[in-house]
């Protein structure tokens, strides 16, 4: 368990300089400047932020939130958040975390960032967690995320679709925005594929078939109802491009939880459609997606077929009440009493490879308890592991070949109110620029009806945006 402090201050130019060993004063000043094109001003940013050149940014930290242009019915109030170095930080392994994660923002009504990774499980369920396949201990996650980090930036920036507003402690707002403004860049370029090395599956297709009949002896024995069953795809050694596999997969698949997060030598490109939690003044609002069918675009009759199909699935329908009767009791810890209520039952939203099936589940949250108690008593999402919670992540643990990491976590912001939301992390593709390890995971809800086959295709359907942002071919 630790926890990690980082400060660095902002040269006169605006830009971020050398760490210091003390705090700068002051506080966060905000200013903004009127876009006529946004999506120009959008890579502008992210070119500014996570490219090498000598007049970027600079960081080794950032974390860039884009709506993709959804709603906010579906979507973040704001269309694209970016927060960029770090003025200090928490980071802390299972164990004690959600403790440590809680006492460090007690102090900091500021903007807060980053993730709860998957294996936090371990600390929320005590005993389920952490054995490995046969009770092997765990291997390391070779991405290398931290199973918590928090980080205040150093600059937040919000983008909207007219306006940018830079927010910093030190430094100048109008510097920066004059250097994002001079970088130089083409608004809708043909998409940067550089080769990649073939990806490895974990699991062969029939192993996995093995696997999913397997955990179906488990069902049938009453061991759990519903499990969410994962598979790794990896590639090593692997040079990307990462920021132009982030424009490639935002193209391919923009989702309203999209996520670009580097912490370090460790890079998340995640396009999620999936909401975990969030929090608006009172109230808690949970999103769980359960249920899935395949997107036509060419053929308008078989599209809207196969949504119609997935709303009437018995199959799907099953998964996904077990999951609201999951979240509606993990939320019953955190809210007051008669307040959870499911808002939406099954709703059929479109997505550019899916149609998904969505629930709303929302509830008061209790006044005497801090924001982080909410993530502690909810995680992980019952989306990502199935019910019952405790005994299907032991089984996760013994069936599935690989550590999920920040993979099925969670990464978002909160608010110096303490408002908060977060994405859960599906569809992403993994990176360590240092071990040149290249991944992505894809994961289905087994139930006793499920057909292994199917659930493998359905795997292969959720993979489709990164496989084609990447411009690979079969798995």
């Amino acid at each position: 368990m630790r926890e990690v402090l980082t400060k660095k201050k902002m040269t006169s130019d605006g830009l971020l300089g050398a760490e210091r060993g003390e705090e700068g004063g002051g506080e966060r000043r905000f200013v903004s400047f009127h876009i006529t094109d946004f999506h120009k001003a959008k890579r502008q940013l992210l070119t500014w932020v996570a490219s090498k050149d000598a007049n970027a940014a600079g960081v080794d930290v950032f974390c860039f939130l884009d709506n993709q242009g959804y709603p906010q019915s579906i979507a973040r109030g704001v269309e694209c958040l970016m927060a960029v170095g770090v003025r200090d930080s928490c980071e802390a392994a299972a164990g004690l975390a959600f403790a440590r994660l809680k006492e460090w923002a007690a102090d900091r009504r500021e903007w807060l960032f980053g993730h709860f990774g998957y294996d936090l499980a371990a600390e929320t369920e005590p005993g389920a967690a952490g054995k490995g396949a046969a009770g092997s201990p765990p291997g390391p996650d070779p991405i290398g995320f931290p199973d918590l980090f928090f980080f205040v930036p150093q600059i937040l920036v919000e983008l909207s679709p007219t306006v940018i507003r830079i927010g910093c402690f030190e430094g100048s707002g109008e510097a920066i925005w004059r250097q994002i403004e001079r970088i130089p860049v083409i608004v809708d370029p043909t998409p940067d594929r550089s080769p990649v090395p073939p990806f490895t599956a974990r699991f062969t297709p029939a192993e996995y078939r093995e696997q999913v009949a397997s955990l179906q002896r488990h069902i049938l024995r009453g061991d759990c109802y519903e499990i969410n069953f994962c598979q790794e795809f990896y590639s090593q050694p692997a040079d990307l491009d990462v920021l132009a596999a982030w424009w490639s997969l935002s193209q391919a698949s923009p989702n309203p939880f999209s996520c670009f997060y580097r912490l370090n030598n460790s890079y998340l490109l995640c396009a999620s459609p999936e909401r975990y939690l969030k929090k608006t003044g009172k109230q808690l609002f949970s999103q769980p997606i359960k249920g899935t069918s395949p997107r036509y675009p060419d053929r308008p009759a078989a599209d809207s077929g196969s949504a119609r199909d997935l709303f009437h699935s018995a199959k799907d329908r099953s998964e996904n009440v077990m999951v609201v009767d999951l979240v509606r009791n993990d939320l019953s810890k955190v809210c007051l009493p008669g307040s959870v209520r499911v808002e939406e039952l099954y709703g059929i939203y479109s997505f550019p490879q899916v149609f998904q099936m969505i629930s709303t589940i929302c509830g008061t949250f209790s006044p005497n308890l801090h924001w982080t108690d909410a993530i502690r008593e909810t995680f992980p999402m019952g989306s990502m592991t199935g019910a019952p919670k405790h005994r299907v992540i032991a089984l996760i643990d013994e069936y599935e070949r690989s550590r999920r990491g920040i993979f099925s976590g969670a990464v978002g912001y909160i608010t110096p109110e303490g408002d908060f939301d977060f994405n859960v992390v599906i569809r992403s593709l993994l990176y360590n620029r240092d071990s040149r390890y290249l991944s992505y995971q894809v994961g289905s809800g087994i139930t006793f009806s499920s057909n292994p086959e199917a659930e493998y295709e359905e795997c292969l359907i959720k993979a489709r945006g990164i496989r084609e942002a990447l411009g690979v071919e079969g798995n």
